[in-house]
Protein backbone atom coordinates (compact mmCIF):
# COMPACT_ATOMS: atom_id res chain seq x y z
CA UNK A 1 0.00 0.00 0.00
CA UNK A 2 2.93 2.23 -0.14
CA UNK A 3 2.20 5.16 -2.11
CA UNK A 4 1.59 9.18 -1.82
CA UNK A 5 -1.84 9.52 -2.67
CA UNK A 6 -4.05 12.39 -0.58
CA UNK A 7 -7.39 12.66 -0.48
CA UNK A 8 -7.72 15.80 0.73
CA UNK A 9 -9.99 15.59 3.33
CA UNK A 10 -7.75 14.60 6.07
CA UNK A 11 -3.70 13.79 5.69
CA UNK A 12 -2.86 10.13 4.61
CA UNK A 13 1.00 9.07 6.59
CA UNK A 14 2.20 6.28 4.32
CA UNK A 15 4.83 3.51 4.83
CA UNK A 16 6.72 4.07 1.95
CA UNK A 17 9.31 1.77 3.67
CA UNK A 18 12.41 3.94 3.70
CA UNK A 19 12.74 4.35 7.27
CA UNK A 20 13.44 1.21 9.96
CA UNK A 21 11.75 0.39 12.99
CA UNK A 22 14.40 1.03 15.35
CA UNK A 23 15.06 5.22 13.84
CA UNK A 24 11.10 5.61 14.49
CA UNK A 25 11.05 4.47 18.15
CA UNK A 26 14.09 6.22 19.06
CA UNK A 27 12.33 9.59 17.92
CA UNK A 28 9.58 8.77 19.81
CA UNK A 29 11.53 7.39 22.71
CA UNK A 30 12.54 11.66 22.82
CA UNK A 31 9.09 12.85 22.33
CA UNK A 32 8.13 10.73 25.38
CA UNK A 33 10.12 12.39 27.79
CA UNK A 34 7.97 15.53 27.42
CA UNK A 35 4.80 13.76 26.09
CA UNK A 36 3.82 10.84 28.04
CA UNK A 37 2.11 8.09 26.12
CA UNK A 38 -0.06 6.06 28.05
CA UNK A 39 -2.33 2.59 25.59
CA UNK A 40 -5.71 1.66 26.25
CA UNK A 41 -6.29 -2.47 26.21
CA UNK A 42 -9.77 -3.43 26.01
CA UNK A 43 -10.07 -6.72 26.77
CA UNK A 44 -12.61 -9.96 27.49
CA UNK A 45 -11.37 -12.31 29.84
CA UNK A 46 -11.76 -14.72 27.19
CA UNK A 47 -8.88 -12.98 25.18
CA UNK A 48 -6.38 -13.74 27.73
CA UNK A 49 -7.08 -16.91 26.77
CA UNK A 50 -6.95 -16.91 23.00
CA UNK A 51 -3.89 -16.54 20.47
CA UNK A 52 -2.65 -13.38 19.83
CA UNK A 53 -2.47 -11.39 23.35
CA UNK A 54 0.20 -12.93 24.76
CA UNK A 55 2.09 -11.70 21.49
CA UNK A 56 0.95 -8.62 21.96
CA UNK A 57 2.51 -8.21 25.38
CA UNK A 58 5.72 -9.79 24.69
CA UNK A 59 5.83 -6.89 21.74
CA UNK A 60 4.77 -3.99 24.20
CA UNK A 61 7.38 -5.32 26.61
CA UNK A 62 9.87 -4.38 24.48
CA UNK A 63 8.53 -0.87 23.88
CA UNK A 64 10.60 1.80 25.77
CA UNK A 65 8.56 5.16 25.04
CA UNK A 66 5.58 3.74 26.86
CA UNK A 67 4.67 5.36 29.96
CA UNK A 68 1.40 3.51 31.29
CA UNK A 69 -0.90 0.37 29.95
CA UNK A 70 -4.52 0.48 31.29
CA UNK A 71 -6.20 -2.73 30.55
CA UNK A 72 -9.43 -2.37 30.88
CA UNK A 73 -11.30 -6.29 31.78
CA UNK A 74 -14.46 -6.85 31.00
CA UNK A 75 -16.47 -10.10 31.93
CA UNK A 76 -14.49 -11.48 34.64
CA UNK A 77 -15.13 -13.16 38.36
CA UNK A 78 -12.75 -12.17 41.16
CA UNK A 79 -10.58 -15.29 40.33
CA UNK A 80 -10.19 -14.76 36.93
CA UNK A 81 -9.03 -10.77 37.74
CA UNK A 82 -6.51 -12.27 39.73
CA UNK A 83 -5.42 -14.35 37.45
CA UNK A 84 -5.21 -11.55 34.89
CA UNK A 85 -3.19 -9.65 36.98
CA UNK A 86 -0.65 -12.44 36.58
CA UNK A 87 -1.30 -12.64 32.65
CA UNK A 88 -0.12 -8.67 32.60
CA UNK A 89 2.94 -8.79 35.21
CA UNK A 90 5.17 -9.73 31.94
CA UNK A 91 4.95 -5.91 31.03
CA UNK A 92 7.55 -4.09 32.35
CA UNK A 93 5.96 -0.62 31.88
CA UNK A 94 3.47 0.56 34.98
CA UNK A 95 0.37 -0.96 33.97
CA UNK A 96 -2.89 -1.29 35.72
CA UNK A 97 -5.99 -3.76 35.13
CA UNK A 98 -9.94 -2.08 35.50
CA UNK A 99 -11.73 -5.14 36.78
CA UNK A 100 -14.99 -3.28 35.38
CA UNK A 101 -17.22 -5.96 36.72
CA UNK A 102 -16.26 -5.45 40.43
CA UNK A 103 -17.88 -4.19 43.41
CA UNK A 104 -16.10 -1.18 43.46
CA UNK A 105 -16.20 -0.46 40.19
CA UNK A 106 -20.12 -1.50 39.56
CA UNK A 107 -20.38 1.01 42.41
CA UNK A 108 -19.15 3.88 40.48
CA UNK A 109 -21.46 3.22 38.00
CA UNK A 110 -24.09 3.28 40.40
CA UNK A 111 -23.35 6.91 41.53
CA UNK A 112 -23.50 8.13 37.72
CA UNK A 113 -26.81 6.65 37.87
CA UNK A 114 -28.35 8.42 40.47
CA UNK A 115 -26.88 11.74 38.57
CA UNK A 116 -29.42 10.49 35.67
CA UNK A 117 -26.29 9.23 34.33
CA UNK A 118 -25.26 6.02 32.28
CA UNK A 119 -22.02 4.58 31.04
CA UNK A 120 -24.08 2.37 28.95
CA UNK A 121 -24.33 -1.28 27.77
CA UNK A 122 -21.63 -4.16 28.37
CA UNK A 123 -19.87 -3.55 25.32
CA UNK A 124 -15.80 -2.02 23.99
CA UNK A 125 -16.97 1.55 23.91
CA UNK A 126 -18.02 1.61 28.01
CA UNK A 127 -14.89 -0.27 28.50
CA UNK A 128 -12.74 2.07 26.46
CA UNK A 129 -14.93 4.99 28.10
CA UNK A 130 -13.90 4.15 31.65
CA UNK A 131 -10.21 3.80 30.97
CA UNK A 132 -10.36 7.30 29.46
CA UNK A 133 -11.52 8.29 32.48
CA UNK A 134 -8.84 6.72 34.51
CA UNK A 135 -6.54 7.84 32.14
CA UNK A 136 -7.66 11.53 32.87
CA UNK A 137 -7.67 11.22 36.74
CA UNK A 138 -3.63 10.23 36.74
CA UNK A 139 -3.05 13.76 35.12
CA UNK A 140 0.41 12.08 33.95
CA UNK A 141 -0.15 11.44 29.77
CA UNK A 142 -0.51 13.84 26.85
CA UNK A 143 -1.00 11.10 24.24
CA UNK A 144 -3.45 8.05 24.69
CA UNK A 145 -3.66 5.28 22.26
CA UNK A 146 -6.02 2.19 21.84
CA UNK A 147 -6.02 -1.10 20.17
CA UNK A 148 -7.92 -4.72 19.94
CA UNK A 149 -6.47 -7.27 22.06
CA UNK A 150 -6.99 -9.58 18.98
CA UNK A 151 -4.51 -8.40 16.72
CA UNK A 152 -3.03 -11.88 15.20
CA UNK A 153 -0.01 -10.31 12.98
CA UNK A 154 1.05 -7.85 16.00
CA UNK A 155 4.42 -6.29 16.15
CA UNK A 156 5.65 -3.19 18.14
CA UNK A 157 6.17 -1.06 14.63
CA UNK A 158 1.84 -0.51 14.58
CA UNK A 159 2.27 1.58 17.65
CA UNK A 160 4.71 3.36 16.50
CA UNK A 161 3.42 4.37 13.20
CA UNK A 162 -0.44 4.83 14.83
CA UNK A 163 1.21 6.90 17.87
CA UNK A 164 3.94 8.66 15.83
CA UNK A 165 1.61 11.66 14.38
CA UNK A 166 -0.13 12.76 17.55
CA UNK A 167 3.41 12.25 20.07
CA UNK A 168 5.42 14.48 17.26
CA UNK A 169 5.28 18.04 18.94
CA UNK A 170 5.69 19.37 15.32
CA UNK A 171 2.59 17.87 13.71
CA UNK A 172 -0.45 19.70 14.04
CA UNK A 173 -2.60 16.22 14.81
CA UNK A 174 -5.04 16.14 17.81
CA UNK A 175 -6.21 11.79 16.74
CA UNK A 176 -4.53 9.50 14.53
CA UNK A 177 -6.25 6.54 12.89
CA UNK A 178 -4.62 3.41 11.93
CA UNK A 179 -5.16 1.70 8.34
CA UNK A 180 -3.98 -1.48 6.63
CA UNK A 181 -5.51 -4.41 4.25
CA UNK A 182 -7.51 -6.98 6.25
CA UNK A 183 -5.92 -9.92 4.52
CA UNK A 184 -5.43 -13.37 6.29
CA UNK A 185 -5.01 -17.09 5.53
CA UNK A 186 -5.17 -16.28 1.35
CA UNK A 187 -8.45 -14.35 1.74
CA UNK A 188 -10.10 -10.88 1.21
CA UNK A 189 -11.48 -10.12 5.29
CA UNK A 190 -13.03 -6.76 6.32
CA UNK A 191 -16.21 -7.76 5.62
CA UNK A 192 -18.51 -4.90 7.33
CA UNK A 193 -16.15 -2.21 6.27
CA UNK A 194 -15.97 -3.42 2.63
CA UNK A 195 -19.77 -4.44 2.27
CA UNK A 196 -21.39 -2.11 4.68
CA UNK A 197 -19.81 1.01 5.27
CA UNK A 198 -18.11 1.94 2.11
CA UNK A 199 -21.57 1.10 -0.07
CA UNK A 200 -23.94 3.13 2.68
CA UNK A 201 -21.40 6.05 2.60
CA UNK A 202 -21.98 5.60 -1.36
CA UNK A 203 -25.45 5.20 -1.16
CA UNK A 204 -26.31 8.20 1.42
CA UNK A 205 -24.86 10.78 -0.70
CA UNK A 206 -27.13 9.65 -3.50
CA UNK A 207 -29.84 9.68 -1.34
CA UNK A 208 -29.97 12.39 1.04
CA UNK A 209 -27.09 14.46 -1.21
CA UNK A 210 -23.93 16.00 -0.45
CA UNK A 211 -22.49 16.51 2.75
CA UNK A 212 -19.38 16.94 4.17
CA UNK A 213 -19.46 14.64 6.90
CA UNK A 214 -19.84 12.01 4.11
CA UNK A 215 -16.79 12.90 2.59
CA UNK A 216 -14.91 13.06 5.63
CA UNK A 217 -16.15 9.42 6.32
CA UNK A 218 -15.35 7.90 2.88
CA UNK A 219 -11.51 9.66 3.36
CA UNK A 220 -10.96 7.13 5.70
CA UNK A 221 -9.26 4.00 4.14
CA UNK A 222 -10.60 1.93 6.64
CA UNK A 223 -13.01 3.57 9.42
CA UNK A 224 -13.60 0.40 11.68
CA UNK A 225 -9.70 -0.02 13.00
CA UNK A 226 -10.23 -0.35 16.00
CA UNK A 227 -6.22 1.42 16.74
CA UNK A 228 -6.20 5.35 17.36
CA UNK A 229 -4.28 7.67 19.02
CA UNK A 230 -5.31 10.93 20.76
CA UNK A 231 -4.25 13.77 22.11
CA UNK A 232 -5.58 13.62 26.09
CA UNK A 233 -6.39 17.56 25.53
CA UNK A 234 -9.25 16.60 23.34
CA UNK A 235 -10.73 13.69 25.83
CA UNK A 236 -12.98 15.34 28.56
CA UNK A 237 -15.59 16.32 25.91
CA UNK A 238 -15.45 13.36 23.67
CA UNK A 239 -18.74 11.65 23.28
CA UNK A 240 -18.82 8.21 22.88
CA UNK A 241 -21.21 5.17 21.91
CA UNK A 242 -20.79 1.94 24.37
CA UNK A 243 -21.99 -0.31 21.36
CA UNK A 244 -20.05 -1.59 18.50
CA UNK A 245 -20.66 2.05 16.89
CA UNK A 246 -17.39 3.55 19.36
CA UNK A 247 -14.93 3.43 16.11
CA UNK A 248 -17.46 5.59 13.72
CA UNK A 249 -18.52 7.50 17.18
CA UNK A 250 -15.00 8.50 17.55
CA UNK A 251 -14.25 9.63 14.42
CA UNK A 252 -17.45 11.67 14.25
CA UNK A 253 -15.82 13.42 17.28
CA UNK A 254 -12.69 14.41 15.56
CA UNK A 255 -15.48 15.75 13.03
CA UNK A 256 -17.49 18.05 15.41
CA UNK A 257 -14.43 18.69 17.68
CA UNK A 258 -11.64 18.99 15.98
CA UNK A 259 -10.75 20.94 11.91
CA UNK A 260 -10.52 18.42 8.82
CA UNK A 261 -6.21 18.97 9.26
CA UNK A 262 -6.18 17.98 13.08
CA UNK A 263 -7.29 14.61 11.90
CA UNK A 264 -4.92 11.69 9.70
CA UNK A 265 -4.84 8.28 9.06
CA UNK A 266 -1.72 6.28 9.16
CA UNK A 267 -0.77 3.23 7.59
CA UNK A 268 0.29 1.02 10.35
CA UNK A 269 0.98 -2.87 8.91
CA UNK A 270 1.29 -4.75 5.57
CA UNK A 271 -1.40 -7.20 6.68
CA UNK A 272 -3.79 -7.37 9.85
CA UNK A 273 -5.43 -10.30 10.83
CA UNK A 274 -7.52 -10.83 14.16
CA UNK A 275 -10.52 -12.70 15.43
CA UNK A 276 -13.45 -12.92 13.19
CA UNK A 277 -17.02 -12.16 14.09
CA UNK A 278 -19.66 -14.76 12.96
CA UNK A 279 -22.41 -13.35 10.89
CA UNK A 280 -25.15 -14.09 12.99
CA UNK A 281 -27.77 -14.28 10.41
CA UNK A 282 -30.63 -15.69 12.95
CA UNK A 283 -29.67 -13.45 15.48
CA UNK A 284 -29.45 -9.62 15.13
CA UNK A 285 -27.95 -9.43 18.57
CA UNK A 286 -24.35 -11.05 18.15
CA UNK A 287 -22.06 -10.84 15.84
CA UNK A 288 -21.54 -9.39 12.77
CA UNK A 289 -25.56 -8.79 12.05
CA UNK A 290 -25.23 -6.52 15.42
CA UNK A 291 -22.27 -4.57 14.38
CA UNK A 292 -23.76 -3.61 11.22
CA UNK A 293 -26.85 -2.44 12.88
CA UNK A 294 -24.88 -0.54 15.74
CA UNK A 295 -22.65 1.27 13.17
CA UNK A 296 -25.75 2.25 10.70
CA UNK A 297 -27.83 4.12 13.95
CA UNK A 298 -24.00 5.84 14.32
CA UNK A 299 -24.03 7.16 10.77
CA UNK A 300 -28.19 8.28 11.30
CA UNK A 301 -27.62 9.94 14.45
CA UNK A 302 -24.84 11.87 13.44
CA UNK A 303 -26.69 12.78 10.03
CA UNK A 304 -29.88 13.67 12.35
CA UNK A 305 -27.43 16.24 14.53
CA UNK A 306 -26.14 18.23 11.56
CA UNK A 307 -29.80 18.22 10.48
CA UNK A 308 -30.91 15.88 7.84
CA UNK A 309 -34.04 14.69 8.10
CA UNK A 310 -34.83 11.00 7.95
CA UNK A 311 -38.06 9.11 6.84
CA UNK A 312 -39.36 5.55 6.02
CA UNK A 313 -39.24 6.44 2.65
CA UNK A 314 -35.82 7.44 2.60
CA UNK A 315 -34.33 4.45 4.48
CA UNK A 316 -36.69 2.16 2.12
CA UNK A 317 -34.29 4.29 -1.13
CA UNK A 318 -31.03 4.19 1.22
CA UNK A 319 -31.87 0.76 1.59
CA UNK A 320 -32.34 0.10 -2.78
CA UNK A 321 -29.35 1.95 -3.26
CA UNK A 322 -27.09 0.38 -0.90
CA UNK A 323 -27.92 -2.80 -2.50
CA UNK A 324 -27.06 -1.97 -5.74
CA UNK A 325 -24.03 -0.06 -4.66
CA UNK A 326 -22.86 -2.73 -2.64
CA UNK A 327 -23.21 -5.14 -5.51
CA UNK A 328 -21.06 -2.95 -7.84
CA UNK A 329 -18.08 -2.69 -5.09
CA UNK A 330 -18.73 -6.61 -4.93
CA UNK A 331 -17.27 -6.96 -8.42
CA UNK A 332 -14.03 -4.63 -7.61
CA UNK A 333 -13.71 -6.66 -4.70
CA UNK A 334 -13.71 -9.94 -6.53
CA UNK A 335 -11.35 -8.75 -9.26
CA UNK A 336 -8.83 -7.39 -6.62
CA UNK A 337 -9.00 -10.92 -4.46
CA UNK A 338 -8.20 -12.72 -8.39
CA UNK A 339 -5.28 -10.52 -9.32
CA UNK A 340 -3.87 -11.10 -5.90
CA UNK A 341 -4.61 -14.65 -4.95
CA UNK A 342 -6.96 -14.19 -2.51
CA UNK A 343 -10.37 -15.87 -2.29
CA UNK A 344 -13.51 -14.64 -2.25
CA UNK A 345 -17.14 -16.80 -1.67
CA UNK A 346 -19.34 -14.45 -4.03
CA UNK A 347 -21.96 -16.96 -2.78
CA UNK A 348 -21.34 -15.82 0.69
CA UNK A 349 -20.48 -11.79 -0.03
CA UNK A 350 -24.07 -11.80 -1.32
CA UNK A 351 -26.01 -13.27 1.16
CA UNK A 352 -23.91 -10.96 3.77
CA UNK A 353 -25.10 -7.82 1.49
CA UNK A 354 -28.81 -9.55 2.09
CA UNK A 355 -28.11 -9.23 5.32
CA UNK A 356 -26.67 -5.95 5.47
CA UNK A 357 -29.66 -4.47 3.71
CA UNK A 358 -32.39 -5.54 5.79
CA UNK A 359 -30.69 -4.54 8.84
CA UNK A 360 -30.06 -0.98 7.38
CA UNK A 361 -33.74 -0.75 7.69
CA UNK A 362 -33.71 -2.28 10.94
CA UNK A 363 -31.65 0.37 12.21
CA UNK A 364 -33.58 3.31 10.36
CA UNK A 365 -36.79 1.73 12.38
CA UNK A 366 -35.07 2.07 15.33
CA UNK A 367 -33.93 5.51 14.95
CA UNK A 368 -37.42 6.35 13.94
CA UNK A 369 -39.17 4.77 17.04
CA UNK A 370 -36.63 6.58 19.46
CA UNK A 371 -35.96 9.56 18.49
CA UNK A 372 -35.35 10.80 22.05
CA UNK A 373 -32.97 7.99 22.91
CA UNK A 374 -29.25 9.27 24.39
CA UNK A 375 -27.00 6.85 22.47
CA UNK A 376 -24.09 8.23 24.12
CA UNK A 377 -22.16 7.64 27.25
CA UNK A 378 -21.98 11.26 28.72
CA UNK A 379 -18.68 13.21 28.20
CA UNK A 380 -16.32 13.11 31.62
CA UNK A 381 -16.45 17.10 31.23
CA UNK A 382 -20.11 16.43 32.47
CA UNK A 383 -19.54 13.92 34.52
CA UNK A 384 -17.38 15.60 37.04
CA UNK A 385 -20.22 18.10 36.82
CA UNK A 386 -22.40 16.53 38.37
CA UNK A 387 -19.72 14.02 40.81
CA UNK A 388 -16.26 16.17 40.67
CA UNK A 389 -15.14 13.12 43.49
CA UNK A 390 -16.17 10.74 41.23
CA UNK A 391 -12.81 10.35 38.60
CA UNK A 392 -11.05 10.32 42.11
CA UNK A 393 -12.46 7.36 43.58
CA UNK A 394 -12.22 5.30 40.45
CA UNK A 395 -8.28 5.69 41.28
CA UNK A 396 -8.45 4.66 44.60
CA UNK A 397 -10.80 1.62 44.04
CA UNK A 398 -9.10 0.43 41.26
CA UNK A 399 -6.15 0.55 43.64
CA UNK A 400 -8.22 -1.23 45.95
CA UNK A 401 -9.18 -3.93 43.94
CA UNK A 402 -5.14 -4.29 42.74
CA UNK A 403 -4.19 -4.40 46.71
CA UNK A 404 -7.31 -7.11 47.64
CA UNK A 405 -6.64 -9.30 44.70
CA UNK A 406 -2.91 -9.14 44.86
CA UNK A 407 -1.43 -12.29 42.28
CA UNK A 408 -0.76 -15.00 43.96
CA UNK A 409 3.10 -15.57 44.68
CA UNK A 410 5.07 -18.08 41.76
CA UNK A 411 5.54 -21.55 43.36
CA UNK A 412 8.79 -22.62 43.36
Amino acid sequence: MADFHQNGNVATLHNMRTRDAASLSHELTTFSETRKLTLILPSLYSELEGPALPRILDELATVPYLHRVVIGLDRADAQQYRHARSFFARLPQDHVVLWNDSPRMTALSERLHQHGLSAGELGKGRNVWFCLGYTMACRDSSVVATHDCDILTYNRAMLAALTYPVMNPNFPYQVSKGYYPRIGEDKMNGRVSRLLVSPILIALKRVIGDRDYLDYLRSFRYPLSGEFAMRTTILPDLRIPSDWGLEIGVLSEAWRNLAPKSVCQVEISDAYDHKHQDLSAEDKSTGLSRMSIDICKAIFRKLAADGTVFSEEIFRSLKATYYRSALDLLECYHADARMNGLTIDRHLEEQTLELFASNIMEAGQVFLDNPAETPFIPTWSRVHAADPHLMDDMLTAVAADMAEFAPHPATP
